[in-house]
């Protein structure tokens, strides 16, 4: 289950590059202003889509730049005190998610910016484990996709820097293309106090589309279909606390139905100590 990927640790060393971190302001050194962060939450999921699951969970998110990579992960470890009552209890217990994007700017050596776009990359989305065993049919094997595409920051109003990234989604169980996804992030403090510590409006938005319907043989899947999530942090130098708003729309490409949910809101409750 994804947190949130642009941190306050990532967005204070970006700003430390001047202001827009572009590939053409490390000049020669394409490591000048390299950062890497890590830092642990301790989640619980209310009416969490699909299924409506309640359940908690332990998350190590990490991330950082170095040269032409530009990096975000998390590894959720679900239910992990083992309790039998948790919607999670007999499901796979673990979800890991990567994120490298390569930046063509640092690659070709050149300042791809115009307008409001700051850095373009080569962008790619892995995901495994965490799902249904049986996406595919009996003993299928777990969650497990990959996506590539196009990726930029943006410059957008009030917001900041906003990541935006356009994928073709690849089903690796299934060995097929299958659509489209878009997906975007952003971090913005707010409320700032005299001690350093901050609030913050963070979150993403997943949006699938253009997937076929009857795809590797399945019925009633949907076309298109994502979530996006709407927190409201408050944080400090290590620590942080915060609840995030999650909207679904036929999420994962389930089509929502009385019988097994995909569409509605979901509240989530976070505790962090960042390293």
């Amino acid at each position: 289950m994804k947190n949130v990927k642009t941190l306050a640790l990532a967005a204070t060393a970006v700003a430390a590059l001047s202001g827009n971190a572009v590939a053409a302001d490390r000049g020669q050194d394409i490591h000048a202003g390299d950062y890497n962060w890590m830092q642990f939450n301790y989640m619980y999921a209310m009416n969490e889509l699909p299924g409506e699951s309640d359940h908690d969970y332990i998350e190590m998110e990490f991330g950082g730049r170095s040269g032409i990579v530009d990096l975000y992960g998390y590894l959720d470890i679900f239910n992990p005190t083992e309790r039998s009552g948790s919607d999670k209890a007999g499901s796979p217990k673990m979800f890991l998610k990567l994120a490298p994007r390569f930046s063509l700017d640092a690659i070709t050596g050149k300042d791809l910016s115009w307008g409001p776009v700051q850095e373009v990359y080569l962008t790619t989305l892995f995901n495994w484990g965490g799902g249904d065993a049986n996406l595919y049919g009996p003993g299928a094997g777990d969650v497990n996709n990959a996506s590539v595409g196009i990726g930029a920051d943006v410059m957008v109003p009030w917001f900041g820097k906003v990541s935006m990234n356009l994928y073709k989604y690849y089903e690796i169980q299934a060995k097929d293309w299958n659509g489209y996804q878009f997906s975007m992030n952003w971090f913005k403090p707010f409320i700032n106090f005299d001690n350093g510590s901050f609030i913050s409006y963070q979150g993403y938005l997943d949006y699938q589309f253009g997937a076929d319907s009857e795809f590797n043989g399945a019925t009633g899947k949907a076309t298109h279909g994502g979530a996006m999530f709407n927190g409201i942090y408050w944080h400090s130098e290590q620590f942080a606390l915060g609840y995030g708003l999650k909207a679904y729309s036929d999420v994962y490409l389930i089509a929502d139905s009385d019988g097994f949910k995909s569409t509605g809101v979901a509240h989530y409750f976070s505790a962090t100590y960042k390293f």
